[in-house]
């Protein structure tokens, strides 16, 4: 080998030998066979992002939460989170037979959103039963009271948790016309304070009529006092008799009076005078009582009137009062009653077809347009947060959308949604009550047992049955409100 090239031949045989021993480039299709890991790479990332997108889009329960927050009521929106899974709520109250199967049912679909065990104890005896077990230290956690008197007798003895101390004011003075909360005042060991939420009521100032007769006879629903009397003359002018009464209700004949005369205290006089009356400090005989009497006196005292005459009035069962609204032709056409009264009304009888429904007009426009009621109020006696949590849901029309579907309750609450109504007919009430511009409870339920469920029963019974004159009536009832 010439030595000239021998340093060449050297380096050639290095490098050879060198290459020898690297391995093998990859081809260049190689990095596409990487693709399927890659993309099993983002199979596995997938599940990351899945949650993200679930967290955009709120649960239904998490809407929930999130309405109830929005509305201050920040134990309720923990409960529609979970947080209270697995806890009871005790309640008792006056729903037996069909009303508690409505009242429970009405809680189930809550009770699944929360996990909260809603426990009502129903009893016919209850308002007896509660004064024991409330003296007793055993009262359940929240009580239904039908009526607020006897609560307010419990919260001035301190055993009743003010529903301000549970609920944002602000809301309940946002969702509830301000009747409803003076109605939910009362007296407690620290002054007045809101010692309940009202769930559902029951209105009072109706008139029903029998439509298809009433139409075809070209009559015209009256919306001033004065179209009411135009209305009833027109009818006996057409030889026909307007109203349909009756009182009669064995050992508690004369209720349907009294109702009348709280009907005609709303219509002319203030709410204060009406409170004061109820309270026992306006006396029945004094004028404005007086004046109240008189203004549905006028229409009872006259045969021409009333079915029957007057004398009819006190022997009539008020369930069969408005009988005479079916018949063909009418024998009467008018009748004021609670909306209730359906239940006495022929089976085979049509709401919007056979018989309707008006408001019973106010009387002078200083009064504005007051509506007469009854329901019940939900009243804590506990504090615990899925208590808390309850009494918020109950201050929502949430709380009682459920019966209203059901039939049998109206929603007192603002944000009630006039399409959760199952029946067109508690739907028209509904919307009539939504027309108030004050609202006060039952005025006999209020005042204590001896007076309302007693001396003023018989009182009014006494008058129309002309057994004594209303000054004595008035003098008797005062003289029974215990000292």
């Amino acid at each position: 080998m010439n030595r000239k090239f021998a340093p060449l031949f050297v380096l050639l045989l290095v490098a050879s030998l060198l290459l020898a021993a690297c391995p093998a480039a990859a081809p260049a299709a190689a990095p596409a066979a990487e693709a399927p890991a890659t993309a099993e790479a983002h199979a596995e990332a997938a599940p990351t992002a899945a949650p993200a997108a679930e967290e955009a889009a709120p649960t239904e329960s998490n809407a929930d939460a999130d309405a109830a927050m929005a509305k201050g009521l920040d134990e309720l929106a923990n409960a529609y989170k979970g947080e209270y899974e697995g806890t009871i709520v005790t309640m008792t109250g006056p729903f037996t037979d069909e009303d508690a199967v409505k009242f429970n049912n009405s809680m189930m679909e809550f009770e699944e959103k929360t996990g909260i065990d809603i426990q009502y104890e129903g009893s016919k005896e209850f308002e007896a039963s509660i004064t024991v077990r409330v003296q007793a230290g055993d009262a359940s956690d929240i009580v239904d009271f039908p009526q607020p008197g006897l609560l307010s007798t419990f919260a001035s003895q301190g055993k009743v948790i003010p529903a301000t101390d549970m609920i944002s004011a602000d809301w309940l003075a946002e969702n509830y016309l301000q009747s409803w909360l003076d109605m939910a005042t009362m007296e407690g060991p620290d002054g007045p304070k809101q010692y309940g939420v009202w769930q559902r009521f029951n209105g009072k100032s109706l008139v029903w009529y029998p439509k298809k007769m009433f139409d075809a006879s070209g009559y015209e629903i009256p919306t001033t006092w004065e179209d009411l009397q135009a209305l009833q003359d027109q009818i006996v002018s057409d030889g026909d008799t307007p109203w349909c009464i009756g009182i009669e209700s064995g050992a508690a004949t004369g209720w349907v009076a009294t109702d009348w005369t709280e009907e005609m205290m709303l219509r002319t006089t203030s709410l204060e005078n009406y409170d004061a009356w109820v309270a026992g400090t306006l006396k029945f005989d004094s004028p404005e009582v007086r004046t109240a009497i008189a203004g549905f006196a006028d229409i009872w005292n006259n045969d021409a009137y009333v079915s029957g005459g007057r004398a009819a009035i006190v022997t009539t069962f008020f369930g069969d009062a408005p009988t005479g609204m079916f018949q063909d032709p009418p024998t009467c056409w008018l009748h004021k009653q609670g909306n209730f009264i359906t239940s006495f009304f022929p089976p085979e009888a049509k709401y919007g077809e056979d018989y309707g429904v008006f408001y019973l007009p106010g009387l002078d426009p200083a009064y504005g347009s007051p509506f007469l009621v009854a329901g019940d109020i939900m009243a804590a006696m506990a504090d615990r947060p899925e208590v808390r949590a309850v009494m918020q849901f109950f201050s929502t029309g949430e709380g009682v959308k459920g019966w209203l579907a059901a039939g049998g309750a109206l929603g007192p609450q603002k944000d009630v949604q006039l399409d959760w109504y199952g029946s067109d007919l508690e739907r028209d009430i509904a919307g009539i009550v939504a027309n108030a511009t004050s609202v006060r409870f039952d005025g006999s339920d209020l005042m204590p047992g001896a007076v309302g469920a007693g001396s003023f029963w018989k009182g009014m019974t006494d008058y129309f049955s002309g057994a004594a004159d209303l000054d004595t009536v008035l003098k008797e009832i005062d003289a029974s409100w215990p000292q």
